[in-house]
C-alpha cells in the first residue's frame, strides 16, 4: 500500500516528459544505445538531448525499461488515435500504474488488519500491523459528552499558597465534557526489528490529550469553560510475545513521560508532571471478543515548595492504574479503569464505560455511542482534591 508512491510519482514525472517531448516530435537520428542499469542519472542525458525530440522520448524510454527489475515485462503501452487533421502518426502512451489503496484481497492492512490482535493494531507491535511513522493515529478516545454530576467544585482550593479561590463561581452541575485526543508514532525498529511480518517492532511516539469542561447550559455567566487540562506525552513501546497461563499473552512493556497542567493563572494554575512503566496483556476468545489488560504505575518528579500548585496530588488522584477491556464484538465493548494512591488512605478512582458502535460502521469501530460513570478523585485538575461522581453520555470518536 504504502511503497506504490513513490514509484507512482516517478512515472507520472516520466509520462509529463514523454508527453511534452511527443508534442514536439520532429524526424531524428534514431534511439540511443540502451542506458545502464546501474546508471540512475540516466534520465539527465536523455533531458540534455532537447534538440531531437524523437531521440529524446525513444532515450526515456530506453531509460525507463532499464529500470525495472530483471526479467520484469515492459510498462504496459497504448497507441493515442492519430489526428485526421493533419495525418500525424499515432503516438504511444505510457500508463500510469494504479494507486493501490487496499491488499489484493480487499482486505485492510497495517494498523487496520484484523488478522492482527487488538494490542498488535493499536500500538503496531509487529511489522506487518505497522501504518509507518508520522501519521495520526487516535489515543484516548475523543468525545463529546454531556456530563451530570452530584457536585461541581465552585470554589477550588489547594493546600499551596496562593492557589484558593476567594469567591465561588456560579456553576451548574450539568455541562459538556469535550475530549481530544491524538498521536503520531516518531519512529520504529528502534530495538527490536525483523523481516517477517510477525516479528515484532519497538516505537517511540507523542501523544496529546485535551479534556474540556464547557458551561453549555449556563447562559447566566455566559457559558463559559469551567476548565481546559492539557496533557502531552512521550511513549516508547517494547514488544513481546510471552505466553502466561490461561490463554493470555504479554504483549507489550512501555516507558512514559507525561506533563499535565490546566494552563491558568493563580490561583486556579494546577500542573504535575510524572514518568511511568506500563505492560499490556491480552487473550482471545474467538471471533472478534478479546480481553485486554493494561497496568501503568507512575512516580511524580519532584518540584520545589515554591512551584508545587497541587501538593500531595499523587495521594488523590494515585500512584497506579489498572485498565481492564472487554470487546464483546465488534460492536460493543466494555471497560474498567481503577487508580489507587498505593497506600492506606486508598483514594483514587473508578471508571466504567460502555461503547457501542452502529452496525453500519461495525467495520471500521471509528464513531461510537458512549457512557461513562467516574467517582473519585482527578476526573480533572482543578478537581484532583475534590470527590465527585459523574456520568457522562454521547459519542466518541475511537480507532481512527
Amino acid at each position: 500500500m504504502y511503497t506504490q508512491t513513490p514509484r507512482f510519482i516517478g512515472s507520472f514525472l516520466l509520462a509529463l516528459s514523454m508527453f511534452g517531448a511527443a508534442l514536439a516530435q520532429t524526424p531524428g537520428s534514431g534511439a540511443p544505445a540502451l542506458p545502464d542499469r546501474n546508471n540512475r542519472q540516466g534520465w539527465q542525458a536523455c533531458h540534455a538531448m532537447g534538440a531531437d525530440a524523437a531521440a529524446q522520448l525513444a532515450c526515456f524510454k530506453n531509460w525507463a525499461q532499464s529500470q525495472l527489475p530483471e526479467g520484469a515485462p515492459s510498462p504496459a503501452m497504448a497507441t493515442a488515435p492519430a489526428n485526421t487533421q493533419t495525418g500525424q502518426a499515432a503516438t504511444e502512451v505510457l500508463l500510469l500504474p494504479a494507486l493501490a489503496t487496499e491488499a489484493p484481497d480487499g482486505k485492510k492492512v497495517g494498523c487496520r488488519n484484523t488478522k492482527y490482535s487488538e494490542l498488535s493494531r493499536f500500538w503496531e507491535l509487529q511489522r506487518g500491523s505497522d501504518c509507518d511513522t508520522f501519521g495520526l493515529r487516535g489515543y484516548h478516545p475523543t468525545s463529546v459528552l454531556w456530563a451530570g454530576s452530584d457536585g461541581v467544585n465552585n470554589q477550588p482550593s489547594s493546600p499551596a499558597p496562593g492557589h484558593t479561590v476567594t469567591t465561588p463561581f456560579n456553576y451548574k452541575r450539568a455541562e459538556t465534557r469535550l475530549q481530544l485526543s491524538v498521536r503520531t508514532k516518531l519512529a520504529k525498529g528502534l530495538l527490536a526489528s525483523g523481516s517477517d511480518d510477525d516479528a515484532g517492532s519497538d516505537s517511540l511516539w507523542v501523544a496529546y490529550t485535551q479534556q474540556s469542561y464547557w458551561q453549555l447550559f449556563n447562559g447566566p455567566v455566559s457559558r463559559p469553560f469551567r476548565t481546559t487540562d492539557h496533557e502531552p506525552e512521550l511513549v516508547y513501546i517494547y514488544p513481546h510475545q510471552i505466553d502466561l497461563p490461561g490463554g493470555w499473552k504479554y504483549r507489550l512493556s512501555g516507558l512514559g513521560l507525561n506533563h499535565q497542567s490546566n494552563g491558568q493563572s493563580l490561583p486556579l494554575s494546577r500542573s504535575w508532571n510524572r514518568v511511568y512503566l506500563m505492560g499490556a496483556a491480552e487473550k482471545e476468545l474467538g471471533g472478534d471478543a478479546s480481553l485486554g489488560l493494561q497496568a501503568r504505575v507512575w512516580q511524580r518528579l519532584r518540584e520545589s515548595s515554591g512551584a508545587d500548585d497541587n501538593p500531595g496530588i499523587s495521594d488523590y488522584v494515585g500512584r497506579a492504574e489498572l485498565a481492564g477491556q472487554w470487546h464483546i464484538n465488534s460492536v460493543h465493548s466494555l471497560g474498567l479503569t481503577l487508580r489507587h494512591s498505593l497506600k492506606s488512605q486508598a483514594r483514587g478512582s473508578a471508571r466504567l464505560e460502555w461503547m457501542k458502535a452502529s452496525t453500519a460502521i461495525a467495520d471500521s469501530a471509528a464513531l461510537r455511542y458512549h457512557v461513562q460513570l467516574f467517582s473519585g478523585y482527578g476526573d480533572s485538575l482543578i478537581d484532583y482534591n475534590r470527590r465527585r461522581n459523574v456520568l457522562s453520555i454521547g459519542l466518541s470518536l475511537v480507532d481512527w
